[in-house]
């Protein structure tokens, strides 16, 4: 069976926009990759770590444990052996308590990569590829969000380019969000239900040819 961990933030946690509900699993993109893949006859388990409010590698200044470094060597040990680590991050760099641009996030993804690779895995066991997402476009937020993500849209022009060079480099595979997909119209951010859907197919798409 192959595991997948996905390393991920609200939108892969699968907030509803403007609300603190959320989407049932087979709803969201994850479980959609996980159902598709089976469909297709394929043995996976997808292993949900997606936590609201993640950054790459900086802090929240009003909620703990939001730095996607913290502890994530030990979120790789405890789950090997993983056929493959999703990560898919960057859009909580660019709330408004942070100046960060597209490049900044793009190298704490890079930190995250080197990471994933050191981590204490047990002997015989393989060190995962890794898949770099980069999200869908940030649009002018709404709604309750709008404070949180004032001029995220601004700061994160280019990410997507970025965080393609940085899986370049470091010899990750890459898949760009939003060419299957746009940002919710309700809140700006996150992922309405058919977003999800498109995005796990897609994604489903992606991963399966990654392990065959």
């Amino acid at each position: 069976m192959h595991q997948i961990l996905v390393y991920a933030d609200s939108l892969s946690w699968g907030i509803i926009p403007d609300t603190r509900s959320r989407f049932r699993f087979d709803q969201r993109w994850p479980g959609i990759v996980e159902i598709e893949l089976q469909k297709g006859g394929m043995s996976v388990r997808i292993i949900e770590d997606c936590l609201n409010g993640r950054r790459t590698v900086w802090n929240d200044p009003f909620k703990p444990g939001r730095n996607g470094l913290e502890g994530l060597e030990q979120r790789i040990e405890s789950n090997a052996p993983l056929s493959l680590v999703v990560v898919f991050l960057g859009t909580n760099d660019f709330q408004s308590v942070h100046n960060f641009n597209s490049w900044q996030s793009s190298q704490g993804l890079a930190a995250i990569v080197a990471s994933i690779r050191r981590a204490p895995i047990e002997p015989g066991m393989p060190v995962p590829p890794i898949l770099l997402v980069s999200p869908p476009e940030i649009r002018k937020a709404k709604g309750k969000i709008a404070p949180k993500f004032q001029g995220a849209e601004m700061k994160a022009v280019g990410l997507s380019s970025a965080i393609e060079v940085v899986a370049h480099e470091l010899g990750c595979h890459f898949f760009d969000a939003g060419s299957v997909t746009t940002t919710s119209g309700v809140d700006g951010v996150h992922l309405d239900e058919d977003q999800h859907m498109v995005l796990g197919k897609g994604m489903a798409t992606k991963i399966a040819a990654i392990l065959s």
